[in-house]
């Protein structure tokens, strides 16, 4: 796993040169733009609500009442680390929903803007077809909807363990790494889709390479702690999801469809 890792971050650093080479910018801008933009509106709100949620649910339980009359400074520690890690599981849990509608919504640019990496990696073109762009949209769409369900279900069970002390304390953690492997299955797929894998071979062979997909999906977040990598971090997504199949395919390691 560590190989693929190692292979999906270089894929972020050969995307950032392809880019530059290609002049590709406007498909990086555009909807990097319009995602940077949602996500500080949506995340502000979100922030908010969960503040709001959690400020609720201890008055609710009397918990806030009971620690007011222990007094205890160990206690009071520890429902505010609860409370802090209960609300960055929120709002980790937020981000994915609001990254999943994106990635829906996108699903055409970021169809043709895979397909055009590859394209150009490759020497060929593949014409343009709107009965396959509308394929690609309906996978794109119906992978990104598929990880949401599975992810969203994960969430939730880390959120219920997220509440125990010390145990808890690790969920975040728990959170990203599935948020980062969902994320970058989604990416992967568009170049899964044109390699003739049918839905269910790609869901296997990424299953089966975890690190390609985790690796992707750990620089998308990390990208997304600036303005700047906010605004690059989508296209760049897919483009480094692009070279990083390629890369697997020159190693002979995606097996040929039957």
């Amino acid at each position: 796993m560590l190989k693929e890792i190692i292979i999906a971050f270089k894929g972020y650093y050969k995307a950032h040169q392809f880019i530059i080479q290609h002049k590709l910018w406007i498909w990086i801008l555009i909807p990097g733009i319009i995602y940077t933009a949602l996500f500080l509106v949506s995340m502000n709100f979100f922030g908010s609500t969960c503040n709001s949620f959690i400020e609720w649910l201890s008055l609710r339980t009397g918990l806030k009442s009971w620690l007011d009359k222990v007094d205890s400074g160990f206690l009071g520690f520890l429902f505010t680390l609860g409370s802090l890690i209960l609300w960055l599981v929120m709002m980790l849990f937020y981000f994915a929903l609001f990254k999943y509608i994106f990635l829906i919504i996108g699903s055409p640019i970021f169809a043709f803007l895979s397909e055009k990496t590859e394209a150009i990696l490759m020497g060929k073109e593949y014409p343009f077809s709107f009965i396959q762009l509308a394929t690609d949209i309906y996978r794109g769409t119906w992978i990104a909807a598929r990880n949401a369900v599975w992810q969203s279900v994960y969430l939730l069970c880390i959120l219920i363990v997220s509440i125990i002390p010390v145990i808890g304390w690790l969920t975040p953690v728990m959170v990203v790494l599935i948020e980062c492997y969902y994320f970058g299955f989604s990416m992967l797929d568009y170049s899964m889709e044109r390699n003739n894998k049918t839905k269910s071979e790609s869901i296997a062979f990424i299953g089966q390479n975890k690190g390609l997909a985790i690796g992707n999906g750990i620089v998308f977040y990390l990208l997304n702690l600036t303005i700047i990598g906010c605004i690059i971090a989508p296209a760049y997504a897919i483009v480094a999801a692009t070279l990083s199949i390629v890369e697997v395919k020159k190693q002979n390691t995606i097996p040929k469809s039957n």
